[in-house]
């Protein structure tokens, strides 16, 4: 039996909170591309021809107007929604809550459509075209044997810290190559000539090293980690939630990590020396609008991005 291709997968149903507003399908090229545009592209460049698109129902119609259509001409593309009453028998919404469940659900709101190894990105963010070649190379030979064998994407924090406030990165260790572990840590910002976290709303603070490798959940999977995934939310949800019922998030990092202690995968990290670009803050967009002017000057993408480009 042939291998299945890889897939895409695109985690864009964050609700943008810091943000103001939907920054997934705010503009940031010169002929109104959003960043998700230069991520396809790179993906569509690198080999990937499969798409799943996890999103708010309520964006639908937006989100296929400004990029869905246009990919769908390309690439085999499917829609998963992220929706807050998707939970496993037994719990229900807490009063009150409004805020996504994170980066582990949304990623499992998508279970129907993976059944071939798989990338997962964030919509927001810019990765840089080197980091989708290198992932789709890697997923192409995926395999698991006694361990479950995963990849991700690391960059230096320094280079995907904002001016404009904090960001949640995940903060790793890395020997000969490979994650040892990985700690979620939302609330990051530049301190003086360096960068610390907080946990208890700025009372105390931790130095990170610049140099600090850290995950912008570029990773790659085999199929298998979907299952793992959903085992993980149910003891995720019955101790966050008597903790912190209206903003506990499950994690994609946290639920790595689980695995990685119990000796039950391998993570694979592939550093970038790419800079980032995001729209954590509205304030982030002229920084990407600029960024992605220079990439056009030197020729990394065409002005009119998806002009010309077919099978």
């Amino acid at each position: 039996m042939c291998k299945k291709e890889p897939i895409l997968v695109i985690m864009a149903a964050g609700m943008g909170s810091r943000y103001g507003g939907p920054k997934q399908i705010d503009p940031v090229g010169m002929h109104g591309e959003i960043i998700i545009d230069y991520s396809i592209y790179d993906a569509y460049r690198a080999g990937f021809r499969r798409v799943v698109c996890i999103i708010k129902k309520e964006i639908e119609d937006d989100f296929k107007e400004i990029i869905g259509n246009r990919i769908s001409k390309l690439m085999e593309v499917h829609y998963a929604y992220q929706r807050i009453d998707d939970l496993p028998e037994g719990f229900s919404v807490p009063e009150g809550r409004s805020k996504p469940w994170g980066t582990g659900h949304a990623l499992l709101c998508a279970r129907e459509f993976i059944d071939a190894p798989f990338a997962v990105i964030n919509a927001d963010d810019y990765y840089g075209a080197d980091a989708f070649q290198i992932m789709y190379d890697w997923l192409k030979t995926a395999a698991d044997d006694e361990f479950y064998e995963y990849s991700m994407i690391g960059y230096l924090l320094e280079n995907t810290l904002t001016e404009n406030g904090h960001v949640a990165r995940g903060v790793c260790t890395v020997e000969d190559g490979m994650l040892t572990d990985i700690h979620e840590r939302t609330h990051i910002e530049k301190r003086g000539d360096g960068a610390a976290y907080t946990e208890d709303d700025g009372k105390t603070w931790h130095d990170v090293p610049l140099d600090a490798t850290v995950s912008m959940n570029l990773w790659g999977f085999t199929p298998g980690f979907m299952a793992e995934l959903g085992k993980g939310f149910v003891p995720f949800l019955e101790k966050a939630l008597p903790e912190n019922p209206l903003k506990c998030e499950y994690f994609l990092p946290s639920a790595v990590d689980v695995l990685l202690q119990a000796k039950k995968a391998r993570v694979r990290v592939f550093r970038s020396p790419d800079r980032w670009y995001g729209m954590t803050y509205r304030s982030d967009k002229p920084v990407v609008e600029a960024a992605i002017r220079s990439f056009i000057a030197q020729g990394k993408y065409p002005e009119r991005l998806w002009e010309g480009l077919a099978e």
